[in-house]
C-alpha cells in the first residue's frame, strides 16, 4: 500500500509541476522580455505620411495591432537589410499571429528615397512591410519626437553618401504605446518570442 501510495504521490508531483510549467507559459506576467523594456510604457506620437497608393498612413490608426518602427534607407549597406531580413523571419515564426503585427519603416534620406522606391525595396523583403517616406519638414517632427539620430557621412563612391542612424526597431503596442526596444541584432527568433508574448497582453 504504501508503495503505491508513494507512486501516486510522485506521479501528482509530476503532473503538478508539467501544469505550473504550461501556465508560466500560457501567462505573459511570468515572461521576461528579452528587448529593452520601456518602463513605464510611453505614448508612441502620432504622425500621417502618404503612402505610395495615395493613401495616407496614421499611426492612431494602427490601434489594434502591434506596430514595430524602424527608421533607415535604401541605400544602407548592411544594418537596414539586415534588420528586414530578420522582421521577416520573425513573421516567419509568427505565422497566422503576423497579420497582428505591422513593420512600418521610414526612410531617413528623404533626399533619394521617394515613396515609391521605398515601397519597392520595402517588399522585396516581405510584401506587408509598410514604408513611408517625405520631405524633410514633414519627417523632421517624426524624427524628433522618437529622438532619431541621423548623420550623413560622405563616402569615395558612386552613392556619394550614407546615413550613420539610429538602428533600434521600436515597438508599439495595441494602444499606441511605446513598450519596447528591439536593439540591432537581437535575432528572429527573440523579436518573435516577445511579440508572441505581447501579443497575449
Amino acid at each position: 500500500m504504501k508503495g503505491k501510495q508513494a507512486v501516486f504521490i510522485a506521479a501528482a508531483f509530476v503532473l503538478g509541476f508539467a501544469a505550473i510549467i504550461l501556465w508560466s507559459r500560457a501567462n505573459p506576467a511570468h515572461y521576461t522580455y528579452k528587448a529593452t523594456v520601456i518602463d513605464p510604457p510611453a505614448e508612441a506620437s502620432d504622425f500621417a505620411l502618404m503612402q505610395e497608393d495615395g493613401t495616407i498612413f496614421r499611426l492612431s490608426e494602427q490601434e489594434g495591432q502591434i506596430v514595430l518602427l524602424y527608421f533607415g534607407f535604401t541605400h544602407c549597406p548592411d544594418v537596414c537589410p539586415t534588420t528586414l531580413v530578420d522582421v521577416k523571419r520573425a513573421f516567419v515564426e509568427l505565422e497566422e499571429k503576423s497579420k497582428e503585427v505591422t513593420l512600418v519603416f521610414i526612410t531617413v534620406d528623404p533626399e533619394r528615397d521617394t515613396v515609391e522606391k521605398m515601397a519597392d525595396y520595402a517588399s522585396a523583403f516581405h510584401p506587408d512591410f509598410i514604408a513611408l517616406s517625405g520631405t524633410e519638414e514633414e519627417l523632421g517632427p517624426i524624427y524628433e519626437s522618437y529622438g532619431v539620430y541621423r548623420e550623413k557621412e560622405m563616402v569615395d563612391s558612386e552613392i556619394d553618401y550614407l546615413y550613420a542612424h539610429t538602428a533600434i526597431i521600436y515597438v508599439i503596442d495595441r494602444a499606441g504605446r511605446w513598450r519596447m526596444s528591439f536593439p540591432f541584432g537581437m535575432g528572429p527568433e527573440a523579436m518573435a518570442d516577445d511579440l508572441s508574448h505581447l501579443l497575449k497582453e
